[in-house]
């Protein structure tokens, strides 16, 4: 299938990593959250399992305080699994109104070092279909809510979850969004062009695996394609600049500014 060889272009140059052209950043007055910056709170969303294929596939949902039909997003975890700070992400997100299924992709299993970390996508990536049947699932379930708009779902990931987001835009079920965050690319426009909606991408220039140069191809790609693209490369910042602020300080003004553009997509791709 088309998003084979996509997934294993992924694995060869995750494996390498232990992390438009570039654009000035936006000035920004929003905050960023709590999620990022180590303060977050009890969670307040609950376990799900959204996948009957894998019952050990246990996703986390988080619903926004006010009622009616929102927008949803998946989100996909990076290389440990699904751990309690993209749960933070989850709920933060659902602040902002979003329904907001963080998904599984290790069948319940986590990573606590760079080795189990990297086993662990190594298996994940040797399986693309599951790997698609995983978040088709996830689309479904998000449809099938009486609490979703069916036609206002994103999908955003960070590192492996970045790449296999681009991956799922590619070949999995019609959504309409994708927010990259440093994961993996892909650059033949004939693959890109399976995607029917705009792409955000956000990267740091000191990122060693993903370096700006690829991050160009990759933007001169969807241009080829015809897919409608958001690309910034921020200066000063490697790979992972965005989630572990409390423990990168100095990503700071940079994941402000992403937080920045991820919101004003966000609301271009999945709002009213």
């Amino acid at each position: 299938m088309r998003f084979r060889y996509s997934l294993f272009i992924i694995l060869s140059m995750f494996l390498y990593l232990t992390s438009n052209s570039i654009a000035q950043e936006t000035d920004s007055d929003g905050d960023l959250p709590s999620a990022v910056l180590g303060t977050a709170t009890a969670l307040r969303g609950e376990s799900v399992n959204y996948f009957p294929e894998d019952p050990k596939a246990s996703g986390y949902i988080v619903t926004p305080d006010s009622e009616g039909e929102k927008p949803a997003l998946i989100i996909v975890h990076e290389w440990y699994g699904l751990k309690l700070r993209i749960k933070e992400m989850a709920d933060a997100l659902a602040d902002e109104g979003y329904v907001v299924l963080a998904a599984d992709m290790y069948s319940g299993k986590t990573g606590s070092n760079s080795a189990e970390n990297r086993a662990l996508v190594k298996e994940s990536l040797s399986n693309p279909d599951y790997i698609i049947r995983n978040l088709d699932a996830a689309a479904n379930y998000l449809r099938s809510r009486d609490d979703v708009i069916s036609d206002k779902i994103g999908t955003m990931g960070w590192c492996y979850g970045g790449g296999v987001v681009l991956s799922y835009g590619i070949g999995g079920e019609d959504h309409e969004a994708t927010a990259i965050f440093y994961g993996e690319l892909i650059d033949d426009p004939e693959k890109l062009k399976h995607i029917g909606h705009e792409v955000l991408g956000l990267f740091g220039e000191k990122d060693g695996g993903i370096p700006p140069s690829d991050v160009r191809k990759f933007e001169k790609a969807l241009r080829t394609a015809g897919i409608k693209n958001e690309i910034h490369i921020y200066d000063d910042v490697g790979h992972g600049f965005f989630l572990w602020v409390d423990k990168r300080p100095e990503t700071k003004k940079s994941a402000t500014d992403a937080w920045q553009r991820l919101k004003d997509y966000l609301k271009r791709t999945l709002g009213d």
